[in-house]
């Protein structure tokens, strides 16, 4: 990585963030550096239907973003994550990001809480703040 990063986020994070979500996590996100897995840019840009500008937006957000690539490690650390707990690959992926680089995962999917190897901060994002 090229910088410091103070928080690794989940691609719902990225959405949140483009949809201007209230919770006050999400506008805090990006007032710092911030992460993603190569996944997120996918996921994220590669949804079904997305319009230029929506396309626009979102390489906007993710310049911002450093996005980690995927290399060795993460990928055998998402096999052994994908084995342990059963996970889909993207998961797999994206947890074994935060554990090879040792970031906190910032994230609304509750999936990722029974991954014991990285540490979770789990946003609630569905109750009014």
């Amino acid at each position: 990585m090229d910088r410091m990063i103070d928080f690794f986020v989940d691609t719902n994070i990225l959405i949140y963030i483009l949809e201007k979500h209230p919770h006050p996590m999400i506008s805090s996100i990006v007032k710092f550096s911030h992460a993603v897995s190569v996944i997120s840019e996918i996921e994220l840009l590669g949804k079904k239907n997305i319009t230029p500008y929506e396309v626009n937006i979102a390489r906007k957000l993710l310049n911002n973003c450093e996005v980690i690539e995927l290399n060795n490690a993460i990928k055998e650390t998402a096999i052994a994550l994908k084995q342990k707990y059963s996970i889909k690959t993207s998961d797999a992926i994206i947890a074994a990001t935060s554990k090879v680089f040792n970031l906190q995962l910032v994230t609304a999917d509750k999936d990722f809480k029974k991954i014991e190897d990285i540490e979770v901060v789990l946003l609630d994002l569905k109750s009014n703040n």
